[in-house]
Formats: structure tokens, sequence, C-alpha cells
């Protein structure tokens, strides 16, 4: 998900030194913010008709299971809260092992910058919606988690989807949890009945990202996750297909959102993948495994975990949405080779963005720190992710046969917009495609 960890090691050790004093304070915010000392920062809210909720679940409570931030359409409500951006202290933990940053050292830090940022959505809100909702399950990018897109899935949530973002248990997150049942022993100390598993006999175990070893070949490992990955996706579908259908569900996490308002408010004719970077890989994967999925869309994927047998198996249209700054000739031409004479496959390059114009970090930092540590690129980044939301929105339409307005954004599928670009911005040369 980021890049260049070792500059970023120093100058976050730099922040740390230089902001051990009180006095120091808002000279740091200025310093983050970029031109101000009151915090203007904050992920954009969502801007469809929909007010939209969010909450959690896991089902199974070990690795085996899926796990998987919703987000759908609620009521208005003024009891519900919004989440903390960063759930706890060891995705804070997760982030810094990926970046290869001391933990105690980038804690502080982390937690300064990023700590007091709130997801745009209402934590457990009652479900309303007056229509069947579409579905798109969400795949993160390497070393991201759950919870790290919230502008994207909150606004495909305020326009009527029900949106379910997997965190990936195949060490490619910076973290994510799983429960263990507590031994006999434990229980029997604890005078807990042996009994099937429960909050009370369940211990949190904590899963951080896997780190290539030295001599280890990338390929058959990122290829072993992205088929693990796809599968996460599908084990989501399949969990909210069994809620639609009313039967009732285990959610291995306490949560106040009653799971039975969803059923019969999914269009399970109508269901999407999507996914940033290693998410646009295991999209692509979900599609070849799973024929439920109808179409798909890729933020700036990386192509390089796939098989490329696969590509004639993939029978689904699919959009490629990528940035400016991260693509090269090797990764767009493994994408040209899913090009089909008869399914439609589209590609738009956004102006002015870098590969982390998708994920939320590029609102939360300002234009000095957030273009040093290659968070923002030149555009806007609201301008940017409205572009591929609203291109993403009328690709899902014309897919989806969604009986929506999102039609009027029909034009930025094809690149019409003085920010994008048709197709791409990279030089293809001939032995390369």
């Amino acid at each position: 998900m980021f890049s260049h960890g070792g500059f970023v090691q120093l100058l976050i050790k730099g922040i740390y030194k230089w902001t051990r004093t009180e006095q120091r304070g808002c000279a740091l915010s200025f310093f983050t913010m970029g031109n101000t000392c009151s915090n203007h920062l904050g992920i954009p809210p969502a801007k469809g008709p929909n007010h939209v909720g969010c909450t959690d679940f896991m089902m199974d409570h070990t690795t085996k299971g899926s796990f998987f931030r919703l987000y759908y359409p609620c009521q208005e409500t003024k009891e519900a809260d919004k989440p903390d951006w960063i759930p706890c202290r060891e995705y804070f933990n997760g982030l810094a092992d990926f970046m290869k940053i001391n933990r105690t050292l980038s804690e502080g830090i982390f937690n300064y910058l990023f700590g007091s940022f709130k997801i745009p959505a209402y934590l457990d809100a009652p479900f309303k919606s007056n229509e069947k909702c579409p579905v798109v399950i969400f795949s993160h990018g390497l070393g991201a988690f759950r919870t790290l897109y919230s502008a994207i899935c909150a606004e495909l949530a305020s326009q009527g989807f029900i949106v379910a973002s997997v965190e990936h248990r195949d060490q490619s997150a910076s973290a994510t949890f799983y429960f263990q049942e507590k031994s006999e022993s434990e229980r029997t100390n604890e005078n807990v009945p042996c009994t099937s598993a429960s909050a009370q006999d369940l211990v949190q175990e904590w899963m951080y990202y896997r780190v290539l070893q030295q001599g280890e070949m990338e390929f058959p490992l990122r290829n072993k996750q992205v088929k693990q990955r796809a599968n996460e996706c599908i084990l989501a579908l399949d969990k909210l297909i069994e809620i639609n259908s009313g039967i009732q569900v285990q959610n291995a996490l306490q949560t106040r959102f009653d799971w039975t308002s969803l059923e019969n408010s999914m269009d399970l004719c109508r269901i999407a993948a999507m996914g940033h970077s290693f998410g646009g890989a295991t999209m692509i994967e979900a599609l070849c495994k799973e024929v439920k999925f109808k179409c798909g869309v890729a933020l700036d994927a990386w192509m390089f975990p796939l098989d490329e047998e696969i590509f004639p198996r993939v029978k689904q249209p699919i959009f490629f949405i990528n940035s400016e700054k991260f693509q090269w000739a090797g990764n767009i031409s493994r994408m040209k080779k899913l090009d089909s004479a008869v399914i439609q496959r589209k590609m738009i390059t956004i102006r002015g963005t870098v590969h982390q114009s998708f994920p939320d970090f590029t609102f939360l930092t300002g234009n000095w720190i957030g273009k040093l540590m290659k968070l923002k690129g030149e555009i806007d980044p609201e301008i940017a992710i409205n572009l591929s939301n609203r291109a993403t929105l009328a690709f899902l339409q014309r897919h989806l046969g969604l009986d929506k307005s999102f039609n009027q954004w029909d034009p930025l599928i094809n690149g019409e917009d003085d920010n994008l670009i048709p197709g791409t911005n990279v030089t293809m040369l001939h032995s390369s495609i």
C-alpha cells in the first residue's frame, strides 16, 4: 500500500523528535495539514440520497471464515456514533510493521495524525431502503484493512448499494484478528462451562502482515494469497445471500445491528466485485471463480499475483480505473490481455493521481506531507475520488441493469473529462504488448 518505507521511517522519526514538547503541537498541525492549525481534514461525506450505516461481521471466529465491514443505507438517527477510522491500536502496530517503523515510535505519531478521524457512516444504525439493494464486495490493497476505503464504500451505500469491505486473513493485511477457543483447562480455571464457543471462552488473536523472506520468490506467495482473498470475497457474498434469505447468522463480534432487518433486502441478480491494487487482482480472480459477480471494477490494479491462464475464463465486464503515477508497461500489458471483442473491458486514467489517491489516507494529510509521503497527487483528492466514484456508478448501472440516474456520468467511462485520460498514459513498447 505504501512505498519508500525507509524514507517514511526517517520522516516519522524526525516528526516524533520534533514534537516531543507540547509547544510544538500547533507547529505539527501546520506541518501535517499544510496551511492552518485548525484541523479541517477528514474523509468527505457521502453524496448520495441515503444516510449511511456501517457494522462489522465475522463469519466463523477462526481464520477460515470471512470478516468484513458492511456499509448500507440507513435510517436517519441522532443516537448512533461514527466509528473511529482506525479501530484500535493493533492496526497502528500493523501499519508500523508494514512500513518497517518501530511500533513504539510510530504509535504516538499515527495516533496524533489519524487517531481522531471518523468513518463517514453511523455505527450499527438501523437499515432502511425503499428498494432492494444491489451488492458490492470490496477487496483492500496490500498492507491495508477493511476501514481504509470508507470514502468509496460509504458513497456506494449512499447511492443505494450494500457493500461488504472484506478484511483479508491471508497475511496481506497490515493487521487483522480472529478468535481461538480457550483450552479446557483455561475454561476450568475460570469456571466457564465447556459448551460451544461464546464470547466468554474466545481469545482474540492478532495476525500481522507477512514480510517476504530473504531469497523468497514473490509470485508463489502472492498467487496463493490472491486465491485465498478471492475465496474470502466469495464467502462474504455467500454469507450475505444467507442473511438475505432469512437464515439466522452467528456473528463472532458483539454488535447492536439487527441482521434480521436485511432479510429480502438485496437484489442478488445485481452483484459486483471491486478492489484496489492487490484488491483489483483479487476482484479478477473472484470473477473467474464466481459467476454471481456480474461485473468488476479494478482501482489501480496490481496484476502480478494472477495466473494469466485465468484471463480467458473471465467472462464479465471489467472497468480499470488507474492512477497516472503508478502504472507501468508490463502491468498495463496484463490488463490488456483481458481485452475482448464481445465483453466490455474499459480503462481510464485520472490525471494527477498517485496509487494512494484511492484509500482514505489521501484526505487526512495536508499537501506538503501528503505529497512527500506519496499519499496525494497533484489533483485535489476529492475531485479525483468523485471522478472515480461517478465513473464506477455509471459502469455499475450499465452492467447491472440499474434503474438509476448514474448514466449521466457515462462519458466518464470513456475518459471524457479534462481530468481523465482515455485508456492509459503509459507508453507501451511493442515487446510489452
